[in-house]
């Protein structure tokens, strides 16, 4: 019997509530769906604990009065406390990988990750000659677990300021068996590295201005600043990775970094230098490479 406070009975039941109460709390999204009914579709077969890609066959499941309550709770969390759905399930999905996260980083949602699934190819040559690898702000350390599944025969060094951040990372990294390839350092940037030369620089780095920090919606809110806030106009931290690269860098090597909507801000920066932008699929102003060569001393 339907329980007398609500009257759902089955998943079709649910995610059609769920779906208008999104809809009514006027959610962001950005995080992993880009819209109310993938959403709670997600939300509502994790806690199930059922396959994330096979919805139909369990729309019309009778649940028992404990799973509804487990559902309605986590419909209430996201839709109320505006919290990221990734914190709510403590867990991302990037490319067929699946990382473990909390609010001590960021959700992964970076655009590099499309481009490792290519081997920044053409830009990297010859992906099975790249021997090192470093990514500056690893956060979860997402990137670094794809570049390691991008770059086989790759060494990668993974470097965060956040102490918290780096356990999460660590264990992403024990979860994937890459110990033994993945180095993770605490610390600001180069700083904390042995000297060395890598083939491959990698960042999504905080890059939001301060006008934009100022007008995020909640879920993001939910996130540690540290990760987002760029200064000013964005480009404090993007600054010193690329007055830094070039002493990183192998004389073939390339840099590549994240800016999201910032294109505007690094051409103001960095205008005087040879930045490729790179076609993802948030098309083609959110990424963009350096060579080496272009690179300044």
């Amino acid at each position: 019997m339907p329980n007398p406070s609500h009257p759902f009975t089955t998943v079709r039941d649910l995610l059609r509530y769920a779906t208008s109460r999104f809809n009514k709390a006027g959610i962001s999204f950005g995080h992993g769906t880009t819209n109310a009914y993938d959403e709670a579709a997600y939300l509502i077969l994790h806690t199930l604990d059922l396959p994330l890609d096979t919805l139909e066959p369990f729309f019309d499941a009778r649940l028992a009065e404990d799973e509804i309550a487990a559902v309605m709770q986590i419909i209430e969390r996201r839709a109320t406390d505006r919290v990221p759905a990734a914190y709510l399930t403590q867990e991302a999905w990037m490319h067929g990988f699946r990382f473990y996260v909390d609010e001590r980083v960021i959700v992964p949602r970076s655009l590099i990750g499309e481009l490792l699934q290519d081997r920044l190819t053409p830009w990297v040559d010859d992906p099975e000659q790249v021997g090192a690898v470093l990514e500056l702000c690893t956060g979860s350390g997402c990137l670094a677990i794809l570049a390691a599944a991008a770059f086989e025969n790759a060494d990668i060094d993974a470097v965060d300021i956040s102490h918290p951040a780096l356990e999460v990372a660590q264990r992403n990294v024990t979860d994937y068996q890459l110990d033994d390839r993945i180095a993770l350092f605490e610390g600001d940037l180069y700083e904390p590295l042995p000297e060395r030369r890598y083939d491959v620089i990698l960042s999504n780095p905080p890059y939001v201005n301060q006008a934009s920090m100022d007008a995020l919606p909640p879920e993001y809110l939910h996130e540690p600043s540290i990760a987002l806030a760029g200064g000013p106009n964005g480009m404090t931290i993007v600054q010193r990775i690329i007055s830094g690269a070039k002493r990183w860098l192998t004389p073939e090597g390339v840099l590549v970094v994240e800016i999201g909507n910032e294109r505007e801000h690094v051409e103001a920066a960095f205008g005087g230098l040879e930045l490729s932008w790179l076609t993802t699929s948030a098309g083609d102003d959110a990424v963009f490479l350096i060579r080496a060569a272009d690179l300044p001393d």
